[in-house]
């Protein structure tokens, strides 16, 4: 295997580790709704710290990226995303969640920043576009961890134990992992964060991302509660796997769907799916129907990020990591925003009607990536 066959496969395994621990938290949420007796309205302002935390991490991890190789950040933040997972599975107090919570959203935006970092790096060695399949693997990741998840809870195996087994397997995986990831990508230029105006271009970037936030991280937060409380599942863990498999079906085709069809066409039939992936959910909460309405959504969903962050190397005045930095602060604020909200509007109109805030989320992409592609072409002109 070449130099770069092998930093594609470390990568990836960033990506894997990244979305398992993710879906495990995510998939959890309804444990802690339930061991802490939480309202739908409480549920909300604990998920607001994610989002808020993940503010500080946003500077941080753009300042990290521009002063070292992004593996450098990549490796400790790993390795305190992993240790605030257990930290959240071990507590018995409410504070220490929410402190937890703080280090792991942290971590979070962190790693975040820097694989996407390393994925357009990385592309440049590349001739096919491969960035997609990075995304595919996160969410493959995601789905490995609600599957861990969905046996954990049928097996009656508790929290901690669960989170253990996913620490085990974040602890090899960067040992084995970390050494192969690329080095010496500290951009030469346009890398130092300067506070100030963003050009319009990458404000519409932003938006894209944000209103991609909040429709993916609310469908995260609330997917398993809404099956749980609305649709009336068991195991309500399935809709949220079925959401991530179509999320990652779709990821593993975007790379061959961009050489066929335009982004901008992409992003049409993204908003159409979501639109009409919650409308089903919506107006038919039964269980087969609802898995439906949400596989839709997850295909909708699941190109948004990836497609965005491919833009981002057109982008002139910073270099990539600074800019991916920067959109990733409109994506954190759609996750401050969209998982608290719906918890809000649940509580004063019910879960099934705070959903169409997704609907009109969804209906954003239309305009905005028509305006995103009218900004390319006066740069290409310029």
């Amino acid at each position: 295997m070449d130099t770069k066959q092998k930093q594609r496969v470390a990568l990836s395994s960033f990506f894997l580790l990244s979305g398992i621990c993710f879906s495990s938290w995510a998939s959890r949420i309804p444990t802690l709704k339930d061991q802490y007796q939480l309202s739908d309205d409480v549920l909300g302002s604990l998920l607001i710290t994610m989002p808020a935390s993940a503010l500080i991490g946003i500077p941080l991890s753009g300042w990290l990226i521009s002063k070292y190789d992004s593996r450098i950040p990549l490796r400790y933040a790993s390795f305190l995303f992993i240790a605030s997972l257990l930290a959240i599975g071990f507590t018995n107090s409410l504070w220490t969640v929410i402190a937890a919570l703080v280090v792991f959203s942290i971590a979070l935006r962190v790693i975040n920043i820097s694989i996407n970092t390393q994925s357009i790096s990385l592309q440049e060695k590349f001739t096919k576009k491969i960035v997609g399949s990075f995304h595919a693997i996160w969410s493959m990741g995601g789905i490995l961890g609600v599957l861990i998840s969905t046996l954990m809870l049928h097996f009656e195996i508790s929290m901690e134990w669960h989170f253990v087994t996913i620490a085990l397997l974040g602890i090899i995986i960067i040992f084995s992992a970390y050494p192969h990831l690329i080095q010496k990508d500290k951009a030469a230029s346009g890398g130092g964060f300067k506070l100030g105006k963003p050009s319009r271009y990458i404000m519409l970037l932003g938006l894209l991302v944000f209103f991609a936030a909040v429709c993916e991280g609310g469908m995260y937060d609330w997917n398993g509660v809404y099956f749980k409380e609305v649709v009336k599942a068991e195991l309500y863990t399935f809709g949220y796997l079925l959401f991530m498999i179509c999320m990652t079906i779709s990821r593993l085709s975007i790379d061959k769907l961009i050489e066929h069809f335009s982004i901008q066409t992409l992003y049409m039939a993204s908003s159409i799916c979501v639109m009409l992936g919650i409308s089903i959910a919506i107006l038919f909460p039964v269980f087969w129907v609802a898995l439906i309405g949400f596989c839709l959504v997850g295909f909708g969903i699941s190109s948004l990020f990836p497609m965005t962050y491919m833009l981002t190397s057109k982008a002139k005045k910073y270099s990539v990591g600074i800019v991916i930095s920067i959109v990733s602060t409109y994506s954190t604020v759609g996750l401050f925003i969209g998982p608290p909200i719906i918890g809000y509007l649940s509580e004063l109109f019910g879960l099934q009607n705070a959903f169409i805030t997704f609907l009109i989320a969804g209906f954003m992409f239309i305009p905005l990536s028509m305006l995103t592609f009218k900004e390319i072409k006066k740069m290409e002109n310029t």
